[in-house]
């Protein structure tokens, strides 16, 4: 059985127009949520008690004169499987850009509106009816953004910078004493031997759009978790705020939106920080510290990083644009033995009952283990084997985005990136699916929350990294 099955849109025929009319278009919509709505991202139930910052949908619209494509970034943790198809039947039917050339990307911000109701909440009624009018607001606010980014485009040149945003990322998984790897295992823990892994990420890469008689967008990518802030607060977390700090800081004379790269393994956790890098943090859910004063820190790096490089961009030739889609197979995580099964259910019990006190973790040992039985209770009964939809936009030979369905491993990144034929390549997370964490193979030895709670076996990094880059190789044209 073949392991990578391609879908493409009718964009892909390597003979470019005679004259690529290249343009580009820009919208912004605002789904702050209304207070008392449900907050995801953690192992605990959250409702909205204030709004540090608005939520946004971003959307960027581009042209070749035949083939129309919309880069969207939603202020959200995730949005399920279900609502981003709802979604992007709603932004086709809207606007007749096809389906595969609408990218729904979530920032990943742990203070969001609830976007992640399943198909089967919505058929048997579960569905909050909080949560149910957010989802509505939202799918009808993405088709608003696209037509009107659609509305918006103008002629438009492409060019790229890449510069570096120092210690506001790093690699959360770390080797104990005890031989195990944990997961954000606190700051100064004297138990803490090694990082597990390569160094974080810390390129920001930088697209600049300039538009004829429109203001020029950013386009910055970056990757960490957005998991600044915390609490009962709205906010879109460093992501949100560093595009406002950006667009403060160019006078007006920009737009911008970030997008969030493989992030699965990295956070803002430094648990060696040098004197004045704590400031504005406190200790938070798991013993995570977190503060929102934190998130403009990271906000003003990243921002700053970008503004470097702003006004010294090298050219790119836009060129047609093109669109697919890959299936790719692999094995799923599922429980080996009845005992694992068996405790499994004991801790999810006691958890289901209110009684965690009585499982024997702590922080985020204890959410590990939570999310290790919510994980094998899940696959009790199969499948053996998941099919994970990635996707890829390109433009000409200059520049590609890489849609992934889940929250990949930083190394996944860096390996599309180094490996892409394009001269840009731009890694999206939680693009069009939401499936959980892609850890890298070396990290399910030693443990951790990320390989504790994936659906998916060993081989899922690799297999990704392998089908991005034939989808991206195969959306090539070469003369």
């Amino acid at each position: 059985m073949k392991s990578l099955v391609f879908a493409f849109g009718l964009a892909l025929a390597c003979a470019a127009p005679a004259a690529v009319e290249f343009s580009a278009g820009f919208a912004r919509v605002d789904i702050t949520p209304p207070l008392g709505c449900y907050i995801s991202g953690y192992y605990k139930a959250r409702y909205a008690k204030s709004v540090l910052d608005p939520l946004q949908i971003n959307c960027v619209a581009f042209s070749d004169g035949q083939t129309k494509a919309l880069v969207m970034q939603i202020d959200t943790v995730a949005v399920s499987d279900h609502v981003y198809n709802l979604m992007r039947d709603a932004i086709a039917k809207a606007t007749g850009v096809a389906r595969d050339a609408i990218f729904l990307h979530a920032s990943h911000t742990h203070d969001g509106g609830p976007l992640r109701t399943s198909a089967e909440q919505m058929a048997d009624g579960t569905e909050p009816p909080l949560t149910r009018m957010y989802r509505e607001l939202c799918t009808s606010r993405a088709s608003d953004v696209a037509v009107q980014a659609l509305a918006d485009l103008k002629p438009a040149r492409l060019s790229m910078a890449r510069s570096v945003a120092k210690r506001i990322t790093f690699g959360r998984r770390y080797k104990m004493k005890n031989g195990k790897v944990y997961t954000n295992p606190g700051v100064k823990n004297p138990d803490i031997v090694a990082p597990d892994g390569e160094p974080p990420d810390e390129s920001v890469q930088v697209l600049r759009i300039d538009r004829e008689g429109a203001l020029p967008i950013c386009l910055i990518n970056f990757q960490t978790h957005p998991d600044v802030v915390g609490g009962e607060t709205i906010t879109a977390d460093w992501p949100g705020l560093t595009r406002t700090v950006f667009e403060a800081a160019t006078m007006g004379k920009a737009v911008s939106l970030v997008l969030n790269g493989t992030q699965g393994d990295v956070n803002h956790v430094n648990v060696m920080p040098l004197p004045g890098e704590e400031n504005g943090l406190v200790n938070d859910f798991d013993n995570v510290p977190r503060g929102y004063s934190h998130a403009w820190h990271m906000a003003n790096v990243l921002a700053g990083a970008a503004l470097s490089v702003w006004l010294k961009c090298a050219p790119l030739e836009a060129g047609s644009i093109r669109f697919g889609t890959a299936n790719v197979r692999v094995a799923s995580q599922r429980a080996k033995t009845k005992e694992e099964l068996e405790l499994a259910r004991k801790y999810w019990t006691l958890h289901q009952e209110g009684k965690d006190d009585q499982i024997p973790f702590k922080h985020m040992e204890l959410t590990t283990e939570l999310a290790r039985s919510k994980r094998v209770l899940r696959l009790e009964n199969g499948p053996d084997y998941f099919d994970l939809p990635i996707c890829a936009l390109t433009i000409g030979d200059a520049v590609a985005f890489a849609g992934f369905p889940g929250e990949p491993f930083n190394d996944i990144g860096k390996a599309v990136k180094k490996g892409s034929p394009f001269k840009l390549t731009i890694p999206l997370c939680l693009t069009n699916a939401s499936r959980g964490y892609f850890p890298c193979s070396d990290s399910y030895v030693g443990g951790g929350y990320e390989s504790a709670s994936s659906a998916f076996a060993p081989e899922v990094a690799d297999k990704l990294i392998a089908g991005q880059l034939e989808l991206l190789k195969s959306l090539k044209c070469v003369p």
